[in-house]
């Protein structure tokens, strides 16, 4: 599928700019988030996450990250302290939760950020050199698909389950939730060249902060999957 198909003639300067600038904050974000967590990890933090009520860190936890992603979303660019304020807080809020990782053995983080940007980095190419607007239908699709898979995620902390429900359940979470979320790489790569073309006619606003926020999104998502996938198999060799 991704050997045999059809290319872009070359990405244009205008694309290749605000691409590169999407990606100086996606990966910006994601060194601040990965240090903030860090330090919280080092100060305690991740403990107290760990030992309280898991539905008031759920709640916290989304009305943090949907609160400052929106403030990201809808503060205008020339809004700058603004604007970073709110990214600096989502960014904040993303460390908060992935404190407990560094619970993990650093060899599986270690391999699991290596394997996020080899599959990260693959589909972006992908994504950035085919033909025009391929994957961007897949949004509808990728849409029900997290659905799914965020049902299965809260469905053992909400119902009753056996312990073939649960391994269905969080089969689905894992392996379902990392082919959603490389999908995803796909289609906000496209969409983001998209959005270039459009901001190069004036039709929409350039935005590259507002634009990082789905591509990190994706790489922290994939990045928890395979830390857990790497976990079990690690744990199946003892």
């Amino acid at each position: 599928m991704f050997l045999n198909r059809e290319t872009n003639d070359g990405l244009s300067p205008a694309e290749k700019s605000y691409l590169h600038e999407t990606f100086q904050y996606t990966g910006g974000g994601l060194v601040l988030t990965a240090l903030a967590a860090r330090t919280m990890f080092k100060n305690g933090f991740a403990f107290r996450i760990m030992s309280a009520n898991p539905w008031v860190v759920l709640g916290v936890s989304l009305a943090g990250s949907i609160g400052s992603m929106l403030g990201v979303y809808y503060t205008p660019p020339e809004k700058t302290f603004q604007k970073h304020a709110f990214w600096l807080a989502f960014n904040a809020c993303q460390a908060a939760t992935l404190s407990p990782l560094f619970f993990v053995n650093p060899a599986i983080l270690s391999r699991a950020a290596l394997y996020t940007c080899g599959v990260v980095g693959s589909l972006s190419y992908v994504g950035a050199t085919a033909r025009n607007d391929k994957y961007l239908y897949m949004g509808g699709p990728l849409l029900a698909g997290i659905t799914v898979v965020a049902l299965s995620s809260l469905a053992p902390m909400a119902l009753p389950m056996g312990m073939r429900s649960l391994a269905i359940a969080e089969a689905i979470s894992l392996y379902g939730g990392l082919a959603v979320f490389s999908g995803f790489v796909l289609y906000d790569t496209q969409k983001i060249l998209n959005h270039a073309r459009l901001a190069e006619q004036g039709l929409v606003r350039k935005d590259p902060m507002k634009e990082s926020i789905s591509l990190q999104l994706d790489m922290i998502n994939i990045f928890i999957r395979l830390v857990q996938i790497l976990g079990m198999r690690s744990n199946n060799r003892k």
